[in-house]
């Protein structure tokens, strides 16, 4: 099977050096699950100083990038293959979820698009942009360490991407809610002991202390991912 190809797209292309030879990263590319390309927009900019932004008309504080080099690399990399999202990282997309990681982690090719400075010009959104997604309500200084989050996110899914594959299956928000605590040896660390079901070997009482746990856990700090009452829940 051919590996998932993902187009990062950025004014600053060196911050990836490091993180995409790392981790997940580094080991996913060299079982050659993921096949990872980082383009400097400053490739295709303007003039002698190969320009990528300007002032915003109407005025304002902050800078633009230009539409003419963000559409100069995209349309180059559509006229090679064919792409099943083209993905803007911004603070007002939609937020990522699991469910979006899933999906996207058994894609073919990808394109992401890292915003920088205030904006970039909205005509790249409405022409060039497939998807826009968010990390948070937050604003960063750059569309770069969301590309890696949502990276992260989807190669991790691969299988052969992680030793156990299955891991990734039982993560939180993988069934809707959080996951369940965990522990490992010693059973008893200073006056703190490993629950006792845990070290039963009762297969069937430890899947349902495993699955109570997460209800009551995700009932404490995330109620809103719920959908009925927790006593009912617990007894399904």
């Amino acid at each position: 099977m051919a590996p998932l190809r993902i187009d990062v797209i950025s004014v600053i292309p060196g911050f990836f050096e490091s993180p995409l030879n790392k981790g997940i990263f580094g080991i996913a590319r060299k079982k050659e699950l993921v096949d990872i390309h980082v383009h400097n927009l400053h490739d295709y900019g303007l003039g002698r100083y190969k320009q990528v932004d300007d002032t915003p008309f109407g005025g304002g504080a902050g800078m633009v990038i230009r539409p003419e080099p963000v559409f100069a690399c995209i349309e180059k990399l559509l006229a090679e293959r064919s792409y099943d999202a083209v993905i803007f990282m911004t603070p007002d997309g939609r937020k990522l979820d699991q469910p979006t990681a899933n999906r996207l982690s058994v894609t073919k090719n990808l394109i992401i698009l890292c915003g920088h400075y205030k904006a970039v010009d909205e005509r790249v959104r409405k022409k060039l942009v497939t998807m826009e997604l968010s990390v948070g309500d937050i604003v960063l200084s750059g569309g770069e360490i969301p590309a890696l989050l949502l990276m992260d996110a989807a190669i991790r899914l691969i299988p052969g991407a992680l030793g156990d594959s299955e891991s990734a299956l039982t993560d939180s928000f993988q069934t809707g809610i959080l996951d369940c605590e965990y522990y490992t040896r010693p059973a008893e660390f200073r006056g703190m002991r490993v629950p006792d079901v845990l070290l039963s070997g009762h297969h069937k009482k430890i899947e349902e202390w495993k699955n109570r746990n997460a209800l009551e856990r995700t009932a404490e700090r995330r109620p809103d991912l719920l959908d009925g009452d927790i006593e009912e829940l617990k007894e399904k």
